[in-house]
């Protein structure tokens, strides 16, 4: 009997070690100019390069033995992972017990999101708190909205739109122009950029939206493109590339105003110290109210027929057309509704910084957003807000690498260098969850038992 070879047994390690030296030449090529050689002033204002192969080599061996592990260990257990197929019972009790997991992770996440000002003022202070309220949670639950919003676009109708931060722009360039102009409040202006933004929506989606796939996802980045260069050279309608300052804060409902001359002011009614933290813990618990009333219409949104219609859409267009679906309605009310929701957002935005511009709305914005969704796994509500707090969170948090000097050295500058480790993260998480942070959703319609489908069947006519 011939013995059984073990995946460990069956593993190419000179092949793998090949891939390794051509990626480690590829990135030395890549890293030796741009890393390596640095051109500086010296003191007579002449050019001069510095030498810092040091640093390029020392990212050149980490590429090498990334490559080596993946080639020699993770892509051969990915792969012999893959070919053991799980009995039927198997996979709906993995799902199953996922799913439950979901529920409580988003359980436990609720209390968290509700307990976070608490938590922070008692461990930094109220002055120290500023940071970690503002500049994390109300930037990650920003984001969690623009996810949840563009998810209904991708994630339930299956169409790319790489132009989502075009109705993000619309609805806070509504905002902070009514506001300047005509001095009307936010609580009168956030369902104004909602309609705005949607109705941006429905102009895009009437030509377009007859095409498919990647005609499509061009024509939405070509729109994106075109609102922000209108705004820069439309200078007597926005401000061009100045902007437009001077937003008005948001007061809390028009009974407390946050401004410190104020005679209503919040912290001289309830007798407390001076401080912008009042303002922020504000903001937050508003941008937290817009978010979770964009998961609670999503949710119900998909158990309407028209939901259902998105889903359908999404897994076989041409069956849907044979069955006399009208199609195009179908993709505008996906598009309009994920663009109501931008649209509150930047109001949201417009009205928290105070000042908008057309360099917030650059297709880099769009990009994250749409990487946001991708990796929470297509769909899932839980899976985009995770993918939110990675990005965003993680974003924010590797502004802190100091660590990386006493490898690196004392002259490496960690803001250089803190996309490039955030994008190897995300290969990183790619590779280990393909289809997403939370791969497996419940179907809205369902025959007697309501049963999880896993991800692999998502997009492939089992979904």
């Amino acid at each position: 009997m011939a013995a059984v070879t073990s995946p460990a047994e069956a593993q190419d390690y000179g092949k793998a070690f090949k891939d390794a030296l051509i990626a480690g030449i590829v990135a030395f090529a890549i890293f030796g100019p741009l890393v390596g050689l640095r051109t500086t002033q010296n003191i007579s204002n002449e050019l001069i390069v510095e030498n810092k192969m040091g640093t390029a080599l020392v990212m050149v061996a980490i590429v090498f033995v990334g490559r080596f592990l993946l080639s020699a260990f993770i892509y051969p257990a990915i792969a012999a992972r893959a070919g053991r197929k799980k009995p039927q019972a198997a996979v709906q009790a993995s799902v199953d017990s996922m799913r439950a997991r979901n529920k409580l992770i988003g359980r436990i996440g609720f209390v968290l999101l509700l307990a976070y000002p608490a938590l922070m003022v008692a461990l930094n202070g109220v002055q120290g708190s500023i940071k970690w309220v503002d500049n994390l949670g109300v930037q990650i639950l920003i984001y969690v909205m623009l996810g949840w919003g563009l998810n209904i676009v991708i994630g339930l109708a299956g169409l790319l739109d790489l132009g989502y931060v075009a109705f993000y722009a619309v609805g806070a360039y509504s905002y902070a122009l009514l506001a300047t102009n005509f001095h009307l409040s936010f609580w009168i202006l956030l369902p104004m950029a909602g309609f705005f933004a949607a109705a941006f929506g429905i102009m895009l989606g009437f030509p377009v939206l007859r095409l498919r796939g990647d005609y499509l996802a061009i024509v939405t980045l070509a729109f994106g493109e075109i609102i922000r260069l209108v705004l820069i050279n439309w200078r007597d309608f926005s401000g061009g590339s100045a902007g437009i300052s001077g937003i008005p804060k948001l007061t809390l409902f028009g009974l407390y105003s946050f401004d410190a001359g104020a005679t209503n002011n919040f912290a001289k009614a309830f007798g407390l110290p001076m401080s912008s933290a009042y303002y922020k813990i504000f903001l937050y618990y508003l941008i937290l109210a817009l978010a979770l009333l964009t998961a609670f219409v999503t949710l119900r949104l998909r158990r309407l027929p028209i939901g259902r219609a998105w889903e359908a859409l999404r897994e076989d267009e041409v069956a849907c057309r044979s069955l006399g679906m009208n199609t195009t309605n179908t993709k505008l009310t996906a598009f309009a509704t994920g663009a109501m929701f931008a649209g509150f957002a930047g109001s949201f935005f417009a009205a928290r910084q105070g000042f908008v511009s057309p360099e917030s709305f650059v297709f880099i914005e769009s990009a994250v957003i749409v990487a946001i969704v991708v990796l929470g796994g297509m769909g899932s509500m839980v899976g985009v807000a995770l993918a939110a707090l990675v990005m965003i969170g993680g974003t924010e948090l590797l502004r802190e690498l100091s660590f990386l000097k006493i490898v690196l050295g004392n002259d490496f500058d960690p803001n250089q260098y803190r996309m490039f480790i955030f994008g190897l993260v995300m290969v990183g998480i790619m590779i280990w969850k393909p289809r997403g942070f939370v791969s497996a959703r419940s179907p809205t319609a369902f025959l007697k038992e309501r049963k999880a489908i896993s991800g692999d069947l998502v997009t492939e006519g089992h979904g």
